[in-house]
């Protein structure tokens, strides 16, 4: 331990222990913009500047290690002088227009501005302006970029896609797509971490509420919502609900009072989704073809997309079944068509999503019959779902619980669970265990592949299971940096596994580039338990226990793997779609 004095506090600290840190951790709090434990160390804002008694210059305490018989500042005049300064200069680089950013409210740069009671900036704006395809799923506004490089730093360190990278000098220093490419060329996953990193508003998903409202006011059309299982565990986190009021029945009812026909949940899909990747892994493991490389999830677009740039040649891996998002679309504009009556042109999917990738996933196209589109219409993030609650005037407090629709009403507690790393492997082995042994395991022997995110082993969690004499090996992965370390070896033949899971944001769905963002605080683990939680507490906790699911394949699926089950729920991957 060392002994130091912060703002006339006597504290002690572990060595090696930041300034910054050490004051945190005795209730002092030092602004910040471009730091990020662990991710981004750079001092590269210097709004983190203290003083240090008997030096001089202020020094950076993001970086600076508390050593014995330090003396430290955090608020003295000359600090809060720098400080103000340095905020001022920022902001003479930066589009102001606070009241129309995605992150009004929720910024960084304006909180620190209003404390520091900046009225007027007294240096002459210049704003730097580049173009940008305004129809891809993820924009940057580089008005507002303040180059602390955070975006940087969680694509290469975490994600290890270098998507982002510095450009020009001096005081034309920006941030840019690196190699001088444009976004729709770059490799870029669509995770949206670099969204959730940025402390201002420079980078955000596009918006699409309005295409949603235009929905609902056109009379020929039927409008019919989906909520993915992680959308549950955040949405209540901006308006000022506790975890135990936010359920999802609560944003089934807010959907219904914006004017959407019929709502539904994603469990459903999800446990239709295990149907058909369950029987597909048992068929490709039986029959040998797993003998080499395994079979991967498909469920993740964020995942599909990396695999497909980075490691094309494994894309043949994935398994053809689609995630529940799109399944979700294809059963709607047939089979729930048909129990309409209706066109599926009438009928406009909708998805409530936690994730940014998924609004590029809605490109993937549908052929039915004569039908000729797309599985869904069009996605909006958890931020954009309460962005419509608010829009609405709807007061929170004020909803209740509501079931889904029929017929597609029931999920499962292994559909639940689809939202957090693990939970996907898990579920399938619940479902596959049952396909091989007909009778139902103990619903948690298949833990050891949960969050793997947050132990050691670079985020992979290994796990054998024994059916009679089969032996199934499998993994789980998260955050396409350990990804790519896990391909390599799998690749390399260091490892070999029959069944791997992979999602692309660190812990999962709930940690996902499109949920709220509180700034400097990842929130995936907390809400992961969440999901748990729901599911040791569900009715069913096998999908193949889903009486809705079971009566859609008889009355019209016939059954998993289907040849109309193939048509609609399944899809081919290769490198280049």
């Amino acid at each position: 331990m060392v002994n130091i004095v912060i703002d006339d506090q006597k504290i002690s600290v572990a060595e090696n222990t930041t300034i910054m840190e050490a004051a945190r951790q005795n209730g002092i709090p030092i602004p910040k913009l471009c730091y990020l434990k662990d991710i981004n160390e750079i001092a590269a804002c210097r709004v983190c500047v203290v003083e240090l008694e008997g030096k001089e210059k202020l020094i950076t305490s993001c970086n600076n290690i508390a050593e014995e018989g330090m003396v430290i500042y955090t608020n003295s005049p000359k600090v809060r002088r720098h400080r103000k300064t340095t905020v001022e200069l920022l902001l003479s680089q930066h589009d102001c227009s606070c009241v129309s950013c995605a992150r009004s409210g929720n910024c960084s740069l304006q909180s620190i501005a209003n404390d520091l009671n900046i009225l007027e900036i007294p240096y002459r704006q210049e704003i730097e302006r580049q173009p940008w395809n305004k129809d891809f799923p993820l924009i940057r506004d580089s008005s507002k970029c303040i180059k602390c490089m955070r975006c940087v730093q969680i694509c290469d360190k975490v994600q290890g896609l270098n998507v982002w990278d510095v450009e020009g000098t001096g005081s034309r220093t920006t941030v840019n797509v690196s190699n001088h490419k444009r976004i729709e060329e770059a490799d870029c996953s669509l995770c949206g971490q670099c969204i959730t990193h940025c402390p201002v508003g420079a980078l955000r998903e596009r918006d699409d509420t309005q295409k949603v409202w235009n929905a609902i006011a056109d009379k020929d059309k039927i409008v019919v919502v989906q909520v993915a299982p992680a959308v549950r565990t955040a949405w209540g986190e901006e308006l000022g609900l506790k975890k135990e009021e936010a359920g999802v029945g609560k944003i089934l009812d807010a959907l219904k009072r914006m004017g959407a026909d019929y709502v539904f949940d994603t469990t459903f899909s999800a446990d239709l989704t295990i149907m058909e990747e369950a029987n597909e892994f048992i068929k490709r493991f039986t029959g040998g073809e797993l003998k080499e490389r395994p079979m991967f999830t498909s469920c993740c677009p964020g995942w599909v997309r990396f695999v497909k740039s980075q490691f094309p040649h494994m894309a043949q891996q994935l398994s053809s079944a689609k995630s529940p998002q799109q399944m979700f679309g294809a059963v709607m504009k047939t089979y729930f068509a048909d129990k309409l009556g209706v066109s599926p042109d009438r009928i406009y999917t909708v998805s409530v999503m936690p994730c940014v990738s998924k609004k590029g996933e809605r490109e993937m196209e549908l052929f039915y019959e004569e039908y000729a589109g797309h599985d869904i219409d069009a996605v909006i993030t958890t931020r954009e779902l309460v962005k419509m609650i608010r829009s609405a005037h709807i007061n929170p407090h004020t909803l209740k619980d509501m079931e889904s629709d029929k017929p597609m009403q029931q999920g499962s507690g292994a559909g639940v669970i689809f939202g957090v790393t693990g939970g996907v492997m898990e579920a399938a082995l619940r479902t596959a265990y049952y396909l091989l042994k007909k009778e139902n395991p103990p619903a948690d022997a298949f833990k050891a592949v949960r969050s793997p995110a947050f132990g050691a082993n670079d985020g992979v969690a290994e796990a054998d299971f024994r059916i009679d004499d089969i032996t199934v090996r499998t993994a789980v992965v998260s955050g396409l940096g350990n990804t790519r370390k896990l391909l390599k070896k799998i690749e390399s033949k260091e490892v070999h596994y029959d069944f791997v899971e992979v999602m692309a944001c660190p812990g999962g769905c709930v940690g996902g580039g499109g949920q709220p963002i509180h700034d400097g605080e990842e929130l995936a683990f907390e809400r992961g338990k969440n999901l748990y939680y729901l599911d040791e507490n569900a009715n069913i906790r096998f999908s193949h226990e889903n009486q809705d699911i079971i009566n859609m394949y008889n009355e019209f699926f016939e059954a998993p793997m289907s040849h109309k089950a193939h048509m609609l729920l399944h899809t081919e991957h290769t490198a280049n779609r």
